[in-house]
């Protein structure tokens, strides 16, 4: 009890040694503080931004259902070094996935549905108002690997698509942009010149990145068309097709894949020893991809942010050298009263974690302010982990303590006679 007494007395006189410092040396205070805050700022604002889309990411893959997976004529990759010829890009002379294929995939016992897909751009146009956005072509059924919902009018039946009726869904940021307060529902748009007429009103569960097999944003107007109609009116490259695939719900994604495979390879005739020519996707997959490349970003900031950091330790350096010296009689005193070298050590190493913290603290009230801004004006869904609050808080104190170790050491060996001397 005595011990613990002990160490929180000389706790809360570092700390309060730490804010007469401050009070008496404000401008050095501020510019260590400074440092440490900027460092802390852009760590906190990045982790809030990353984490707020890994997480929305995450609900992306998932809305299409845990087992679901994606097939497409090359692979998605981050690591592939391609220059656009066939020598570095084999995946090039892959054949394009087919709807002659996504037909016979969706006959497999194991599987449950298949969802056609190509992604476009178009223009969007109602009376005196045009708008460029993504236009999706997908095959009927699309809502079910979608996870989105139809909150007005209908979706696209199988017969307008396999007709390629002149129809088209769209979401509520489209239905904003183009008709303002007016109901969309059974008026035409004419797409890239061609008329549609809006059969129904989108929502999207989408986010800032948007799902893969979506022309963009969750939060972008789009406009969803038979995939049929697409091909035939507006001229969809299909070599772009992709599809969506979702098991049996008592069949294991394995087990769907491993028969998918199988399937794809007996009907393009490849041996045994040949490597597919299409690409099989899984939802853990493309969030591994998502993470490599924010993995990346975080650690080009975290290098940026440990600047600030340096700057702050260099400056917890400085202050405390000359606090040292400015309380050379101070400490001497001190020892001359029984103060061990400990104690002094522990006092200054004190102060220069409180400098940091103190630093800290504002950067992470400043990142966290930043993301809760980020949330709600942008279509970033930040939000500030709390792995980042402990991790912020605690590399301060270490910045403050490694830092501070050669100016607290240096008090601690003051003889305490000469000390007393001192001027």
């Amino acid at each position: 009890m005595i011990n613990l007494s002990s160490w929180a007395f000389n706790v809360s006189e570092g700390v309060a040694i730490a804010f007469d410092a401050i009070r008496q040396n404000k401008v050095r205070a501020a510019l260590t503080i400074l440092g440490v805050a900027v460092g802390v700022f852009v760590v906190v604002t990045l982790s809030a931004a990353v984490h707020g889309i890994n997480a929305s990411v995450a609900k992306d893959l998932e809305s299409a259902g845990p087992t679901s997976f994606y097939m497409y004529r090359r692979p998605v990759s981050l690591s592939e070094i391609c220059d656009g010829t066939e020598d570095t890009c084999p995946s090039r002379r892959n054949p394009p996935l087919t709807l002659t294929e996504a037909e016979k995939i969706s006959t497999l016992p194991e599987i449950r549905a298949v969802t056609s897909h190509i992604g476009a751009g178009a223009g969007f146009k109602y009376k005196d108002k045009q708008v460029s956005a993504g236009l999706d072509g997908y095959s009927a059924g699309w809502l079910e690997a979608d996870g989105g919902d139809i909150i007005a009018g209908r979706d696209f039946t199988y017969a307008e698509n396999t007709t390629g009726a002149r129809v088209v869904v769209i979401n509520e940021k489209m239905g904003e942009r183009l008709y303002g307060d007016s109901d969309p529902l059974d008026k035409y748009v004419d797409i890239d010149g061609i008329p549609f007429k809006v059969i129904g009103i989108y929502h999207n569960v989408g986010s800032f990145l948007g799902k893969p097999s979506s022309s963009t944003s969750g939060n972008d107007p789009k406009a969803i068309i038979p995939l049929e109609a697409g091909r035939r009116q507006l001229g969809f490259w299909m070599r772009r097709l992709d599809l969506t695939v979702k098991p049996q719900s008592w069949v294991p994604r394995d087990q769907a894949i491993d028969a998918v495979t199988a399937l794809m390879r007996g009907s393009r005739g490849l041996k045994p020893s040949a490597p597919d020519n299409f690409a099989i996707v899984t939802s853990d997959g493309l969030m591994a991809i998502y993470d490599g490349f924010f993995g990346v970003f975080f650690v080009i900031m975290i290098a940026l942010s440990a600047v600030g950091l340096m700057v702050g330790g260099v400056g917890v350096i400085a202050i405390m050298m000359i606090s040292v010296t400015e309380r050379t009689r101070e400490i001497g005193v001190r020892k001359a009263l029984g103060a061990t070298r400990k104690t002094i050590l522990w006092q200054f190493l004190v102060e220069a974690a409180t400098l940091t913290c103190i630093g800290a603290t504002i950067g992470l009230v400043a990142g966290s302010a930043v993301a809760f801004l980020v949330n709600k004006f942008t279509p970033v869904p930040a939000s500030t982990p709390p792995m980042a609050i402990v991790a912020a808080l605690g590399v301060s104190a270490v910045t403050g303590i490694v830092f501070g170790m050669l100016p607290a050491a240096r008090a601690s060996r003051l003889d305490p006679v000469e000390a007393l001397r001192y001027e």
